[in-house]
């Protein structure tokens, strides 16, 4: 990602805000310029509860870039409790034990260095939910 865009996308990252359309009810994350249910283009800003379960997975084993030292690992597909769908790496359990339907919790945390402006990136990622 560059590094302006992440900046931009901070505030929703940290806080795992979403839009919802205020005719439909119909949640996006991230936000859409209007709703993809009804066209609408009047919505209201609200908090995710960061929970969720495994919608589809994969497991990363030959990394992009700036993730080398991390294979292999889970990346899914994670249906939030409140509907939208987010794509994120999982983290912290064996890759090889994912199932679909395991249930999620969002944590904050570090995704990479950037080698070139040594911007530290953090955004969301996706542990096992063991009721902590």
């Amino acid at each position: 990602m560059q590094v302006p865009r992440y900046w931009r996308e901070i505030p929703k990252r940290y806080r795992l805000e979403a839009a919802q359309c205020k005719k439909c009810l119909n949640i996006s994350f991230p936000e859409k310029f209007s709703c993809p249910e009804c066209g609408s283009r009047d919505f209201k800003t609200i908090k995710l509860s960061g929970k969720g379960k495994i919608s589809t997975h994969t497991i990363i084993r030959i990394a992009p870039e700036g993730f080398n030292d991390q294979v292999p690992y889970g990346m899914g597909i994670i249906e939030m409790d409140e509907g939208p769908r987010i794509m994120a790496q999982i983290t912290d359990c064996d890759p090889e034990k994912l199932k679909t339907g395991d249930r999620m919790i969002y944590q904050f945390r570090r995704i990479r260095e950037d080698g070139s402006t040594g911007v530290i990136m953090y955004a969301y990622k996706f542990v096992p939910d063991v009721g902590i």
